[in-house]
Formats: structure tokens, C-alpha cells, sequence
């Protein structure tokens, strides 16, 4: 794997971009913070989509006991500004939103998690919303939610939900050892979404869950789950969706217990399969996926496992929470962000933990390059949204923080590579493609992502994809929808947007 991974480094060519540089702009956003007891030790997501059909990313976040918020992007290019907006009757008890079109309208809905009873908002124009959680009928429980993932099953025109949730409340002999559930939503409307529910059990303290196709080519459901609290006799979760099962060592995917906070998968070697990173308290867990359709654990030498604080004071182990992948100097190789901080006052893990930037190199190869630059927040972050906020063609970043200001950074970074942006148009009820892979080829290497919904932690991006094309003036675009079909290949120039539609 590392082979193939230098082997596209040297054929994109030597060509040396700038050290990343972001600027704290925190000022242009209101004081928002991550608020709660227990119960908010975990969540805090924060989540970009374009509510307001204007091609700026907008982002709900969550805000625990104080009410979440919707910041409305009214930013002009080189310049970012955010309008904030109640999100519907300043909603509490949130601990993240997915944004997600449930009703194949072309307009982004929301999933709201809740401790307590979920909600769904019907996106309207302009960043309106409807809350439709009866009309829908989504369940009314008084459960954990703490994750959440979706996908269109074949010919559907509504998805599938999957809910994640996390420690029982109601179980008296709690909070160690009583895990709850999780819940599958099955669309059962024909001209209006409508659910009907079945659990999905065992359940491990999910804390992340992601749908998308896996390095077997089948679609599957990736559940990440935290041993603080099931202690003993769970394990990360694959549920093969169409054979409707969990996977295990007979599959070829083996037992593996972590701290498992938050998921982020990307196609690291132009294979067509996504790599997983998988964070936790104490490292961070890169699977790479293999030719057979299995995945094996990376080298540390890759430089992916972030188990230290880079900063000098605290030497305790880490812990990671939301983690994305983007480009974010546009060099065609994409680079890691991980937000970090304490759960709380665990005395055995680092309590200055500031977050990561993993810059990837010719090789394949990560480094550290947080503090120079400038992102080495040591706050208590939870989720994060790598979103081109101003338009001008690089990767900011927006970080929520438990107890402590919600971030905004500019990415004021120099010398940097072209870039390209796809948008889908899918056919029937997906509207936004999700489950198809688009493949870039420019400068000599190839990169694909996949249009997934859910993984991070608490929260996630609905935007037109992101592809660095480092010194290429074009790249040489084709996409594999959802429903297998393949695009023709399409010439995308330096600097634009494109949007590709499916044909029915």
C-alpha cells in the first residue's frame, strides 16, 4: 500500500506548494458554544450545506443545553461573514444535525439529534425549515442519539436512516455496560416520506456511523463505538446492507475494540476504494483497503496516528473526535484535519490537545502541521466543516469546542495548487447522488470520493466535492452513479464549477 501511494507521488512530480496558513477570523461569528453536563460530553457537531442556493456554505451547529444555531453565509469572495439565524424555536438538547434532501425536492432537510427525541426539518428557500417529525413519522423515544448515516436503497426514492445511539439513559445499572441500540428507518410513503422502525442489535455505544460502499464494492453500514462505556464483549460494527448482517472475522474483518469517536473515509491512491480513519482516545486508526476487499490497519509511518499532543506540556495520549479529509493547499493529495480535546477531566488523557492538521507529501506520508499553521487550538473541539467558504477555491475550517467558543478559520494559505468543483444532479428521489464516486484525473494521478451521508462526529458536509489539481490547468472528470451506470468523461477547467446531471 505505501508503495502504491509513492509511486502517485512520483507522478504527480516534485512541485513544491506552500505550508499551510489559516487565519483566526473567530470574530466574524457570534459566541457559540458547546453547552451541558454528561450527557454533552460527546456530540457537538457542526455541519455545512448551502441552504440558501447562493454556492456559500452555510453551517448549523449544535449546541448541547444552549440552542443550536444556523449561521447563514452572506460572505463575499475573500471576505467571510456569517448571519446568524434561530434554528426553529432555538432548539436545546442537540447534539448535532445531517443535513440530507429526505424528500427528493432538491432542497437540504435535517436530521437533528437530540438527547431525547430526534427531530427532522424540511429545508425550505432561503435556510427556511418546517419541522416534520410527525408528518414523517420518525420516532418520538427518549433514546441517545449520537450518530446517524443514510442511503437509497435500489430504485427508492426515499433513503434509508440508520440513528445510532449511545449509553441506555433509562437503565438503571448504567452508564458502564448498558449500551443502547440503534435504529433502522425504513421508508414505507409513496408520494411523502413515511418510516416505519426495527432496532438494530447489538449495540456498542455508537458514537459514529457511516453508510457507503466498502472496499468489497458492497454497500455497508460502518459503526464506530466507544469500549469506554460497553467495556467488555463489543467491537467496531460492519452490517452488510443488502444480506442484512453484521460481518466478522469469517468475512475477513476482524475484531478491533477502540474509543471509537468519529469516522472519515477518502480514496488516499486513486484505487476506487476509500481508506477509513477511525478516531479514538489514544491514536487515531487509519484502515487501509486492500485489493480483496479487506482492510489492514497502516503503518505508523504513515503518520496518521496522532497520539500525542504536538504542543510541548502535556505528554497524556490524545483524543480525537471529528476527522475530514480535504485538500487544503490544492497539491491533489488530500490532507487530514482532526479535532481534538479532553471529554471532559480525564485525568489519564491529555488535557492540552490541540487539533491536528495532517499534511500528506509526495510519498503517501503525513505530518504534523497544526501549529505553524495557526490552528493548534487546545479548546475541548468535538465537530469540524473543511468548506470553501468565501468561494475563493481553498478549503477554510470551522470548529465547535465544548464550554469554549465555536472557531473560524480563513485559509489564507499561499502558492497553492488549481482546483476543481463537482456538483451531482442524481436522478429520481436522490437528488444529491449520494452513492456515487467521482474520478478526477489531472497531472497525472487519478483521486475519487464518494457521495456519502454521515461519519465525522455529530455532523457532516453536503457540498459539491472538492478535488486539488496541483499545476494542472484541467482535469478529466467521470462519475459512477449510484445505480452503476457510468458518465461520459467530461473536461473540467482550472477554477470551475461544474455540475454533471444523470440521465434517467
Amino acid at each position: 500500500m505505501i508503495f502504491r501511494l509513492s509511486i502517485l507521488g512520483v507522478l504527480a512530480g516534485t512541485v513544491a506548494f506552500a505550508d499551510p496558513v489559516f487565519e483566526d477570523i473567530t470574530s466574524a461569528l457570534p459566541d457559540h458554544q458547546y453547552t451541558g453536563g454528561w450527557e454533552h460530553f460527546v456530540g457537538g457537531g457542526v455541519s455545512a450545506f448551502d441552504c440558501s442556493a447562493d454556492r456559500f456554505p452555510d453551517l448549523v451547529a449544535a449546541g448541547g443545553t444552549t440552542p443550536a444555531i444556523l449561521l447563514k453565509n452572506v460572505s463575499n469572495k475573500g471576505e467571510i461573514a456569517f448571519e446568524p439565524m434561530p434554528l426553529l424555536d432555538e432548539m436545546t438538547g442537540i447534539t448535532g444535525a445531517y443535513p440530507i434532501d429526505i424528500d427528493g425536492d432538491a432542497l437540504l432537510d435535517l436530521y437533528v439529534m437530540r438527547v431525547g427525541p430526534d427531530s427532522v426539518l424540511r429545508g425550505g428557500p432561503d435556510c427556511s425549515f418546517t419541522d416534520v417529525t410527525v408528518a414523517w413519522n420518525i420516532p418520538q423515544t427518549d433514546q441517545w442519539t449520537t450518530a446517524f448515516t443514510a442511503w437509497w436503497d435500489d430504485g427508492a426514492d426515499f433513503p434509508t436512516l440508520a440513528v445510532g445511539h449511545y449509553v441506555d439513559r433509562a437503565n438503571p445499572d448504567g452508564p458502564f455496560g448498558t449500551c443502547d441500540t440503534q435504529t433502522i428507518l425504513t421508508p414505507t410513503g409513496a408520494d411523502t416520506p413515511s418510516y416505519t422502525s426495527k432496532e438494530l442489535a447489538p449495540g456498542f455505544c455508537t458514537l459514529s456511523m457511516l453508510a457507503s460502499v466498502d472496499a468489497r464494492g458492497r454497500k455497508s453500514l460502518r459503526i464506530s463505538n466507544d469500549r469506554h462505556y460497553y467495556v467488555s464483549g463489543g467491537a467496531e460494527q460492519l452490517w452488510d446492507i443488502q444480506e442484512g448482517r453484521f460481518l466478522g472475522p469469517d468475512d475477513g474483518f476482524p475484531t478491533v475494540s477502540l474509543w471509537g469517536m468519529g469516522i472519515a473515509s477518502q480514496d488516499l491512491n486513486g484505487d476506487g476504494k476509500d481508506e477509513l480513519m477511525l478516531t479514538s482516545m489514544g491514536d487515531q486508526l487509519m484502515q487501509i483497503a486492500q485489493t480483496d476487499g479487506t482492510y489492514a490497519n497502516a503503518p505508523y509511518d504513515l503518520g496518521t496516528y496522532a497520539h500525542n499532543p504536538y504542543l510541548k506540556g502535556d505528554g497524556r495520549p490524545s483524543t480525537g473526535w471529528h476527522a475530514t479529509f480535504g485538500d487544503v493547499n490544492n497539491d491533489a493529495r488530500p490532507d487530514l484535519f482532526i479535532a481534538k480535546g479532553n471529554v471532559d477531566q480525564m485525568p489519564g488523557m491529555a488535557m492540552r490537545d490541540p487539533n491536528n492538521l495532517l499534511m500528506q507529501d509526495a510519498n503517501g506520508r503525513f505530518s504534523e502541521a497544526g501549529e505553524r499553521a495557526g490552528l493548534a487550538d487546545t479548546a475541548r473541539s468535538r465537530g469540524a466543516a473543511l468548506a470553501d467558504f468565501d468561494g475563493d477555491g481553498l478549503l477554510d475550517l470551522a470548529v465547535v469546542n465544548r464550554r469554549a467558543p465555536m472557531r473560524l478559520y480563513r485559509n489564507a494559505t499561499a502558492d497553492v495548487g488549481n482546483a476543481i468543483t463537482i456538483a451531482l444532479e442524481g436522478a429520481g428521489g436522490n437528488k444529491f447522488a449520494v452513492g456515487a464516486r467521482v474520478s478526477v484525473t489531472a497531472s497525472d494521478m487519478v483521486q475519487s470520493q464518494q457521495v456519502t451521508i454521515g461519519g465525522g462526529h455529530a455532523g457532516g458536509t453536503a457540498l459539491p466535492l472538492h478535488f486539488g489539481i496541483g499545476t494542472g490547468d484541467q482535469a478529466q472528470v467521470s462519475v459512477r452513479w449510484p445505480d452503476g451506470s457510468q458518465s461520459d468523461t467530461i473536461v473540467a477547467k482550472a477554477g470551475e464549477r461544474l455540475t454533471i446531471r444523470q440521465t434517467d
